[in-house]
C-alpha cells in the first residue's frame, strides 16, 4: 500500500486546537472509507502514550491513531521531548529513553540524526496507509528556530504536503494572528498554505463576515472553516497548558469532591479524564496548598520530576494539609510518581530526575522508591487483589493500564497493608503491584489508566457514596464506548463546519461520503 494523500495542520501559536483537530480529521478521513495515519515528527509533552509493544510516544499521536482505528506505533511520533527542568529534556526516539539534554545540544548536535530518524519513521508510515494527518508544533514562524526546525513548514516540504493553517478566534487577534504568520512565512511556504481554520469560535457568525471576506483578499487564501467551540469534547489533552482551561466542576448535590495535585511537572494527567466525565464528580486541580479545602478524596498523579515537585509541595506545606485531610476522612490516591509520594523515602543519588538526592516522603507507606536511569514502559493486565471487605465486590476483577515510570519501589514491611494488583505483562510472570493500607482507604499503583477500567472506577466511587450515605449510582459509564463518540462527535462537528468540498478539491483529492451542510462563498 502506498500513501497518495497527505495534509498537515500548523497553527499560529500554541494550543490553537491542532491536537484536537487532526483527531477531528483522522476519524473523518477514516469514516471516507481510506486507512489513515497521524504523525508529528517531534512532539514537547508530559502526557505519554504506551504502545502496545511498550513504546513511549507523544499522548495527542496515541489517541490520534484511536481516531483511525489503528494501533499506535513509535513512528507515528518517532521523536519527543520531555521537559525535566528549566533547561534540559529527557529524549525519547522511536519510543525509547535516548538521553538528557539542553536545548542548544539539541538543536546543534542532534539535527541530522533527528532528521533521519523522522524521515524513516514517515517511509514505514507511508507503507501503512492511503492518509497521513500531520500535526505541526507551535508556529511555523518562530525567527529564531526556524533555521533548523523539524516539525513546521521544513516537515511539509520534505514530505511535499499542503497545509492548513489553524488559529484560535477564542484567544483574540486571530486576524492578526493569520497575516502575521502568513507574512514571516517564505513566498514558497505561503503558497504550500491552502486555507485557514477559524477554531473555537464563539457568536454570530454573520459579524464575522466581514472580516473573512477582509483576510481573503489581503492574503488571497480562503478560511475553509469557522469552527464553533465545542464544550466538552471528552478527547485527551496533549500537555498541561490546557488544565486550566478545562471544564469548570458543578457544584452540587451528592457529588464527590475530588481533589487533583497539580504538580509543577504533572504527567499524564489525563489519568483523570474518565472521573472527570463521572456525572457524580467534581474534580478540581489544586495547585496552591491553601485551594485543597475539604475535599471526600486527594489525588497525587503522577510527575516526570517527582523528587523536585514533592519539595516543593513541602516548602508549600501540602504534607501537613494532606494529612490533616486524612484525619478528617479523606482518601488519598497515588498514581505512579505520586504512588512514590506516598511512601517513606524517595532517592535519587545519581541524579536521574533532579539534583536532589533524597527526600521523605508522606509515610502512608512503608515504601522506598530509588529512581535509575532505566526506564521501564509496557502495558499490563491483571485484578485486584484486594482482600480488604470494603473490596469485595472487585476481588479479582480484570484491570489493564500501562507503566512509564524510572523509579523501582520496594517494601520494607509487608506484614503493613497488602498488594492493590497482581498483574502480567508480555513475557513477564505475575507479580504484585501497588499498595493499599490495611483499612483498605489509601492505595497506590504504578498503574496509569487504573481509572479508564469502568468495574474499578465506578465500584470505588460508589464504596465513597456509600461512606457518605448516598445510594451508588446504578449503571457503570463505559469510558471507551464515551471515547468513540467523542471521536464521532468532534469528526461531525467539524463537517458541519469545514467546506470539505473545497477542501478536498484544493488537495486534489477525490471524496468518499462525507459533504458539509454548506459551500462557504463569501467574496
Amino acid at each position: 500500500m502506498g500513501m497518495e494523500k497527505r495534509l498537515m495542520l500548523q497553527g499560529t501559536g500554541s494550543d490553537v486546537g491542532k491536537s484536537v483537530l487532526a483527531t477531528a480529521f483522522c476519524r473523518l478521513f477514516r469514516r471516507e472509507g481510506w486507512s489513515v495515519v497521524p504523525f508529528k515528527s517531534q512532539n514537547m509533552a508530559l502526557n505519554s502514550y504506551v504502545t502496545r509493544d511498550g513504546k513511549e510516544i507523544g499522548r495527542a499521536q496515541g489517541v490520534q491513531a484511536e481516531a483511525c482505528g489503528v494501533e499506535a506505533t513509535a513512528d507515528m511520533n518517532p521523536i519527543l521531548i520531555k521537559p525535566s527542568g528549566e533547561s534540559r529534556s529527557q529524549i525519547v526516539l522511536r519510543g525509547r529513553s535516548h538521553e538528557e539534554m539542553d536545548a542548544r545540544s539539541y538543536r546543534e548536535d542532534f539535527y541530522q540524526e533527528a532528521w533521519s530518524i523522522i524521515l524513516d519513521s514517515c517511509r514505514r508510515l507511508q507503507q501503512q496507509a492511503e492518509v497521513m494527518v500531520i500535526e505541526g508544533a507551535g508556529s511555523p514562524v518562530e525567527i529564531n528556530l526556524k533555521d533548523r526546525e523539524m516539525v513546521n513548514m521544513s516537515l511539509a516540504k520534505r514530505l511535499d504536503a499542503p497545509v492548513l493553517l489553524v488559529a484560535d478566534i477564542d484567544r483574540g487577534g486571530v486576524f492578526a494572528q493569520i497575516v502575521g504568520t502568513m507574512e514571516l512565512l517564505e513566498p514558497e511556504e505561503k503558497q504550500r498554505v491552502i486555507g485557514f481554520l477559524i477554531n473555537k469560535f464563539r457568536g454570530d457568525p454573520s459579524l464575522l463576515e466581514p472580516g473573512l471576506c477582509w483576510l481573503e483578499k489581503r492574503t488571497g487564501k480562503p478560511v475553509l472553516g469557522v469552527i464553533p467551540f465545542l464544550p466538552d469534547i471528552d478527547i485527551e489533552a496533549e500537555d498541561s497548558v490546557t488544565l486550566g482551561s478545562r471544564r469548570q466542576p458543578e457544584s452540587g448535590k451528592d457529588r464527590i469532591r475530588i481533589a487533583v495535585i497539580r504538580h509543577p511537572h504533572i504527567s499524564n494527567f489525563t489519568d483523570l479524564d474518565a472521573l472527570e466525565g463521572e456525572p457524580d464528580v467534581e474534580l478540581v486541580y489544586v495547585n496552591r496548598t491553601e485551594h485543597l479545602g475539604s475535599p471526600d478524596a486527594i489525588i497525587l498523579p503522577g510527575s516526570k520530576n517527582t523528587l523536585a515537585d514533592w519539595l516543593y509541595w513541602v516548602e508549600k506545606k501540602l504534607p501537613e494539609a494532606i494529612r490533616n485531610q486524612m484525619a478528617k476522612g479523606a482518601r488519598l490516591v497515588g498514581i505512579c510518581g505520586g504512588f512514590q509520594m506516598m511512601g517513606q523515602q524517595m532517592r535519587d543519588p545519581e541524579g536521574v530526575e533532579s539534583e536532589h538526592e533524597e527526600a521523605e516522603g508522606l509515610g502512608v507507606f512503608p515504601l522506598v522508591t530509588r529512581f535509575s536511569s532505566e526506564k521501564r514502559t509496557l502495558r499490563v493486565k491483571g485484578r485486584v487483589a484486594v482482600r480488604h471487605s470494603a473490596w469485595k465486590r472487585l476481588f479479582g476483577t480484570t484491570v489493564k493500564g500501562y507503566e512509564i515510570h524510572m523509579g523501582n519501589s520496594r517494601i520494607l514491611a509487608p506484614e503493613e497493608g497488602e498488594p492493590l494488583l497482581r498483574v502480567t505483562a508480555d513475557g513477564e510472570a505475575e507479580r504484585e503491584e501497588g499498595r493499599i493500607t490495611a483499612d483498605g482507604r489509601h492505595w497506590g499503583t504504578y498503574l496509569h489508566g487504573i481509572f479508564d477500567n469502568d468495574a474499578f472506577r465506578r465500584d470505588w466511587l460508589d464504596d465513597i457514596r456509600r461512606e457518605k450515605g448516598w445510594s451508588p449510582v446504578e449503571k457503570t459509564t463505559s469510558f471507551r464506548d464515551r471515547r468513540e463518540a467523542a471521536f464521532d462527535r468532534l469528526a461531525d462537528h467539524v463537517r458541519d463546519h469545514v467546506d470539505l468540498k473545497r477542501l478536498y478539491q484544493y488537495l486534489g483529492w477525490c471524496s468518499g461520503t462525507s459533504h458539509s451542510t454548506k459551500t462557504l462563498s463569501r467574496c
